[in-house]
């Protein structure tokens, strides 16, 4: 049975959508104009986008003090809390990640390390709203990783330093920390100017423009994860309670203009009551500009005969912030498989993820879950892999099967390195002679 869509039914599956019109000409005109310029440049665009020309963009201790200083007791407290949960999680996946080393076979020894990024550069949003989670997401977890230096980068808002961001900040580990936001911030930390070091690896959400550059710069640096606006899906049943519906699709719609806010359930009861409070909530919510053109431009409904297509068509979507509102929310980690982030049962909203309870909010969107998951502490490490042969025997067999094989590709000089092992270590020494022909060596 096709999906009966009582809201918005999509003409294409999922929410795949470009940046809009112009976005990367102007990112590729601000990279390209900090990579020639630097430091001018980096000024000049903070003082066109953000207002913001302070004598440093970096902040001093003194500066930092200041800041933390600022900020009420209770939501230092909060933000320590917060990154305990945090920081507990992201132990508990390196500690998952194991070095180890096998004999495949007499004298031939294979192994897998785990290195950290050396240089990791943090952007955390801050245009609407100090998001003071995005410090834990990303600096916290590069310092759990063992990242030995992290900058991090946030802009002013409303030409002021948010004292709470950098608070979160400082506390996470940061070992600098820039005032600074936008296409300039991303550049800036990828390129390297005269006062800001060049990073190996650039990690956070942002804008349509952030998420542009850090596209662009890919390959220069590494990235964690190609992201757009933020996404929400709930599954519900006919158990589902509508008011607990409708005010999760609002609680993740209030991000922005352009937040995909989806309802699929198997009840039309509850979706049509769903429907009539988030109108009702709206009302009253101060973030109902955004949270408003969000449900009416981007939010859909759909009513589907039962949990299994229900599951199946919250795969289609591969959605970031996946919330199941059932009698077996468990089910799901069974029945699905593309999503970001599961929040399983009424007791775990998704706001839960976004703030507090310590898994990572970066997550990927536009259908990216199909193929990757979201920031984790593995994002900044490198596994690499190293190879011993002690064996002379091992290495002489391994040279015979090398000599086949590379000839099999017609590589003649990958074939003579196994040919040199196999003749050394199975025939005594032998060498080349006028490029054709090896001779015993006396």
């Amino acid at each position: 049975m096709a999906p009966n869509y009582l809201k918005s039914k999509p003409s294409t599956n999922g929410h795949v959508s470009k940046s809009p019109d112009g976005v990367s000409t102007i990112v590729r005109g601000v990279i390209d104009d900090i990579r020639t310029n630097g430091d001018a440049a980096v000024r000049k665009y903070s003082e066109k986008f953000d207002k913001w020309s302070p004598q440093s963009f970096r902040l001093s201790d003194a500066d930092i003090e200041a800041a933390i200083a600022a900020v009420p007791e209770q939501t230092i407290k909060d933000i320590k809390e917060v990154q305990k949960n945090v920081a507990t999680f992201a132990r508990a996946q390196l500690e998952s990640i194991k070095d180890f080393e096998i004999e495949i076979k007499s004298g031939v020894f294979l192994g897998q390390k785990n290195n950290p990024i050396e240089s990791v550069g943090a952007y955390i949003p801050g245009g609407r709203y100090p998001l003071l989670a995005s410090a834990h997401m990303t600096i916290l977890t590069a310092k759990v990783a063992g990242v030995k230096h992290v900058m991090g980068c946030t802009p002013p808002i409303l030409g002021q330093i948010p004292n709470a961001t950098i608070a979160a900040m400082h506390l996470a580990g940061a070992d600098e920390i820039y005032v600074l936001g936008g296409v300039q911030a991303v550049a800036a930390m990828a390129t390297g100017t005269e006062t800001m070091r060049k990073v190996d690896f650039i990690a956070g959400p942002g804008n349509a423009f952030v998420a542009d550059a850090k596209r662009q710069l890919f390959g220069e640096v590494g990235i964690d994860l190609f992201a757009g606006p933020t996404e929400v899906l709930v599954v519900a049943d006919d158990k589902a309670d509508p008011y607990v519906v409708a005010t999760d699709l609002l609680s993740q719609a209030e991000h922005g203009p352009d937040t995909p806010a989806i309802l699929i359930t198997t009840s039309e009861t509850v979706a049509r009551r769903s429907m009539e409070l988030v109108d009702k909530l709206l009302l009253n919510l101060p973030t109902a500009e955004l949270a408003g053109t969000s449900w009416r431009d981007h939010g859909e409904v759909a009513v589907v005969a039962d949990l299994d297509e229900a599951y199946a068509l919250a795969d289609v979507y591969a959605s970031e912030h996946v919330e199941i509102l059932t009698e077996r929310p468990r089910e799901a980690l069974e029945k699905m498989k593309h999503f970001g982030a599961l929040f399983l049962g009424e007791g775990t909203c998704v706001s839960y993820g976004d703030k507090c309870i310590g898994t990572n909010h970066v997550l990927p969107t536009r259908g990216a879950a199909r193929y990757t998951g979201g920031l984790w502490v593995g994002k900044f490490l490198r596994t690499v892999t190293y190879q011993e042969v002690k064996s002379r025997v091992a290495s002489g067999a391994l040279g015979q099967l090398c000599g086949r094989s590379a000839r099999a590709e017609n590589f003649e000089g990958h074939a003579r390195s196994g040919d040199l092992r196999a003749h050394k270590y199975l025939n005594e020494q032998y060498h080349w002679i006028d490029g054709n022909d090896v001779q015993k060596v006396a």
